[in-house]
């Protein structure tokens, strides 16, 4: 096994690995603070590792929560997970439910039956979620930086089947992929464009890898010329108006979709404002992990996601609304809060006590890193029980 050099770790935080006989998993974690202490877990999401947490990870500690983040399945040193190529990996090591034990395994090994909170960033969201609605037990709250939870879909009820295939008959739903393509200029979604097998091996060469995730992490941040609106419907039309590393050209892939929208405005924005969030030395982490492990076990995430027959496990929890408080946090700058309509509306839905959400100024999508300060104060204020929280339970 090759000896991997040390992260650049600011002290009070500490990287080991943690092995355990109930998973394949060797979990690569981040910690800080006293263990015995209130426990928060952190879920980092695409393409990010437990790195991505170092800044508000002290804070949490000095406030008296042992503060753990982890390279989750597919990412950074967490080994362990199957790592074949596309066509032979088995993705039902990737289902969501799987994700959620991973958490649940990790926090018994850590030794822990309980958990403050579950934080989740971007798609570390759906198993910080997840481990919320299957577990108010274990996951006494819930913490959602950009990435929203709408619930698992109810079945249908009380229904005649002659009814069901009538309206079925007048009102057959378009195909959005199908639309996308159809646009004048045509079109893709992200989501199933990661899903696909060219993905990893687009992203993933060394050549020019710095380049891609400099331009990446800029373009979702606030220094970049984002202007989130909502959006009315999910058609096409109305997708057309997310950034293209959401709804990308149809004949690019990502490398190329973030090369064509980086003008050179957008360089100089980068030039001068990026390294005061992410400076080139923290840049170096993410570069030199995913030019070791690819990009394919963090897109495994999303091949499940677009699947509806990998993720037939959840229907257990179909109409169940997370019963623990949820705080939603969201960058004034990220696009994600609008991928779909009526977000905030539907989240209250899906959880009995939310609130939120709260406007994070001078961020984009890198919320915790981007604003770290503020995103760690909302945190504690939340923890603390300083917060409104609205009972959607009706």
């Amino acid at each position: 096994m090759t000896l991997l050099p040390p992260l650049p770790l600011s002290s009070g935080l500490h990287a080991r690995q943690l092995d355990c006989n109930d998973t394949t998993l060797s979990y690569h974690i981040i910690e800080a603070g006293n263990k015995g202490s209130p426990l928060l877990i952190l879920l980092h999401g695409f393409p990010e590792l437990a790195y991505s947490w170092r800044k508000i990870m002290p804070s949490l500690a000095a406030a008296g929560y042992y503060v753990v983040a982890f390279d989750q399945r597919g990412y950074g040193r967490t080994r362990g997970w199957d790592a074949r190529p596309f066509h032979q990996v088995d993705l039902k090591t990737f289902a969501q439910t799987n994700l959620v034990r991973d958490v649940i395994v990790l926090a018994n090994a850590l030794g822990y039956q309980t958990v403050n909170a579950i934080i989740g960033h971007d798609f570390g969201c759906v198993p910080a979620s997840l481990c919320a609605l299957a577990r108010p037990d274990m996951f006494l709250s819930v913490i959602l930086l950009g990435h929203p939870f709408f619930g698992i879909p109810t079945f249908a009820f009380d229904t005649n089947p002659q009814e069901v295939e009538v309206a079925t008959r007048k009102d057959p739903q378009p195909d959005i992929h199908e639309e996308l393509a159809k646009l004048p200029q045509p079109k893709k979604h992200y989501r199933w464009y990661y899903s696909t097998a060219p993905a990893s091996d687009d992203m993933s060469s060394p050549t020019g890898l710095k380049d891609f995730l400099r331009g990446y992490f800029h373009l979702k941040s606030a220094d970049a010329r984002n202007n989130p609106q909502p959006i009315t419907a999910t058609t096409a039309q109305e997708l057309d108006k997310l950034p293209h590393y959401y709804i990308m050209p149809l004949h690019l892939g990502m490398r190329d979709t973030i090369a064509q929208s980086m003008t050179s405005e957008e360089q100089t924005n980068m030039l001068q404002r990026s390294q005061r969030w992410l400076p080139d030395s923290d840049l170096q982490v993410y570069v030199d992990e995913f030019a070791r492990t690819a990009f394919q076990g963090g897109l495994n995430w999303y091949r499940v996601s677009t699947d509806p027959a990998l993720q037939r496990d959840l229907d257990i929890f179909a109409g169940k609304k997370i019963e623990v408080p949820c705080l939603f946090m969201v960058g004034t700058k990220d696009w994600l809060l609008h991928q779909t309509p009526d977000t905030v509306a539907r989240m209250k839905k899906a959880c009995k006590h939310f609130h939120g959400p709260i406007m994070v100024e001078g961020a984009g999508h890198w919320v915790q890193q981007e604003q770290p300060e503020r995103v760690a104060e909302e945190i504690l204020r939340f923890l603390k029980g300083d917060v409104r929280i609205c009972n959607t339970d009706h």
